[in-house]
């Protein structure tokens, strides 16, 4: 399953799915510095919160190797810029900071080594967070999977898969378990406007693996759900506040709200990584504001008139109380709140 590979090392480089060509063209793109990792981050090149944690690890990695043979000092401001310009590209997706901090600690670990030690190690230290990302989704995975009944057709907002990660998926990850231990499972999978994930990635994704897929506006959520034509609601998230509330793709909590009046567990897929205990609740999470042309439009097509005022937040929070359960690498946490999440991070 997932053939393809979001983020790839080769030659000294670091390799990207271009995520904004997708369903059409399967193109990488190639970075060699973190200020290019960056733009990629911005851009959506790459997208998803552990993505972006991988990518920005693998951006501080490159820019120690392209500046190891400079000068100490050079090397040390470099690094510093690297870790600044990487922290500004995306603010809501917290395993960017994750990343960043981990990648730090490892750098403060070396700081009497040589340069090109220092680089070598931080490279050990991205591909460990990459491999380990991969090992923790399909944990997450195998939790989650016993949640699904054989047959069940289950909605997914956005696209919280292998292109979201470094391989295997959250929620999609589950799905991709559940088949995996021999359940046919159905997915239904909403447009995602405006930058439509769902429409682009998550159903090009669950086609490669051949796992039954149908595509619906986002404004259909609610007709089959009060038809009882969906089983169960997953997706992944950006942050998870400590008392468990969401932010994940704009039209979550609406997709949360209709799964609560019709009974319909509501769950969310995400790793440990992805909980921010340094944040009280969903109020206190930055909600990232985008341009207004992915509104008005999508590539060369306009739909909205000129001059229109626009808002575009990419991020909703959905309330702990609407979460059925949360699904990481630890097992299912039912009924999410501030004492069961600190208690996840204090289990072995």
């Amino acid at each position: 399953m997932a053939a393809f590979d979001t983020l790839r090392w080769r030659d000294g480089k670091l390799e990207m799915l271009d995520q904004r060509a997708l369903p059409d063209h399967c193109l990488y793109l190639a970075f060699d510095s973190a200020q290019g990792v960056a733009a990629a981050i911005r851009d959506m090149v790459v997208r998803g919160a552990p993505a972006i944690g991988c990518a920005a690890a693998y951006g501080i990695a490159l820019e120690a190797r392209r500046l190891q043979q400079e000068p100490k000092d050079i090397f040390a401001t470099g690094l510093d810029q690297a870790f600044h310009v990487l922290a500004q590209s995306r603010p809501t997706a917290v395993n960017l900071f994750w990343a960043l901090e981990r990648m730090r600690a490892r750098l403060n670990a070396l700081r009497e080594s040589g340069q090109t030690e220092i680089a070598a190690a931080l490279l050990e230290e991205a591909r460990a967070i990459s491999a380990e990302d991969v090992r923790l989704n399909r944990r997450m995975g195998e939790h989650g999977s016993a949640l699904l009944r054989d047959g069940a057709r289950v909605l997914t907002h956005c696209n919280a898969g292998a292109l979201a990660t470094a391989g295997h998926g959250t929620a999609l990850g589950v799905i991709r378990s559940a088949v995996a231990s021999g359940k046919k499972i159905s997915v239904i999978v909403d447009e995602t406007r405006p930058f439509l994930q769902g429409a682009r990635l998550t159903a090009w994704e669950l086609q490669q693996d051949d796992i039954p897929v149908t595509l619906i506006a986002d404004n259909a959520a609610g007709f089959l759900i009060s038809r009882r034509e969906i089983d169960a609601v997953i997706v992944g998230a950006d942050r998870v506040a400590a008392n468990g509330d969401v932010a994940n793709k704009i039209g979550t909590y609406s997709v949360a709200v209709l799964a609560r009046r019709h009974a319909v567990p509501f769950y969310v897929a995400c790793p440990l990584s992805t909980i921010d205990q340094r944040i009280a609740s969903g109020a206190d999470i930055p909600i990232e504001e985008r341009g207004p042309e992915e509104v008005t439009g999508y590539g060369a097509v306009r739909w909205a008139p000129p001059g229109i005022d626009v808002r575009n937040p990419v991020f909703d929070v959905t309330p702990a109380e609407l979460v059925t359960a949360l699904i990481t690498e630890k097992g299912v946490t039912w009924a999410p709140d501030e004492t069961k999440i600190a208690a996840l991070f204090n289990s072995k």
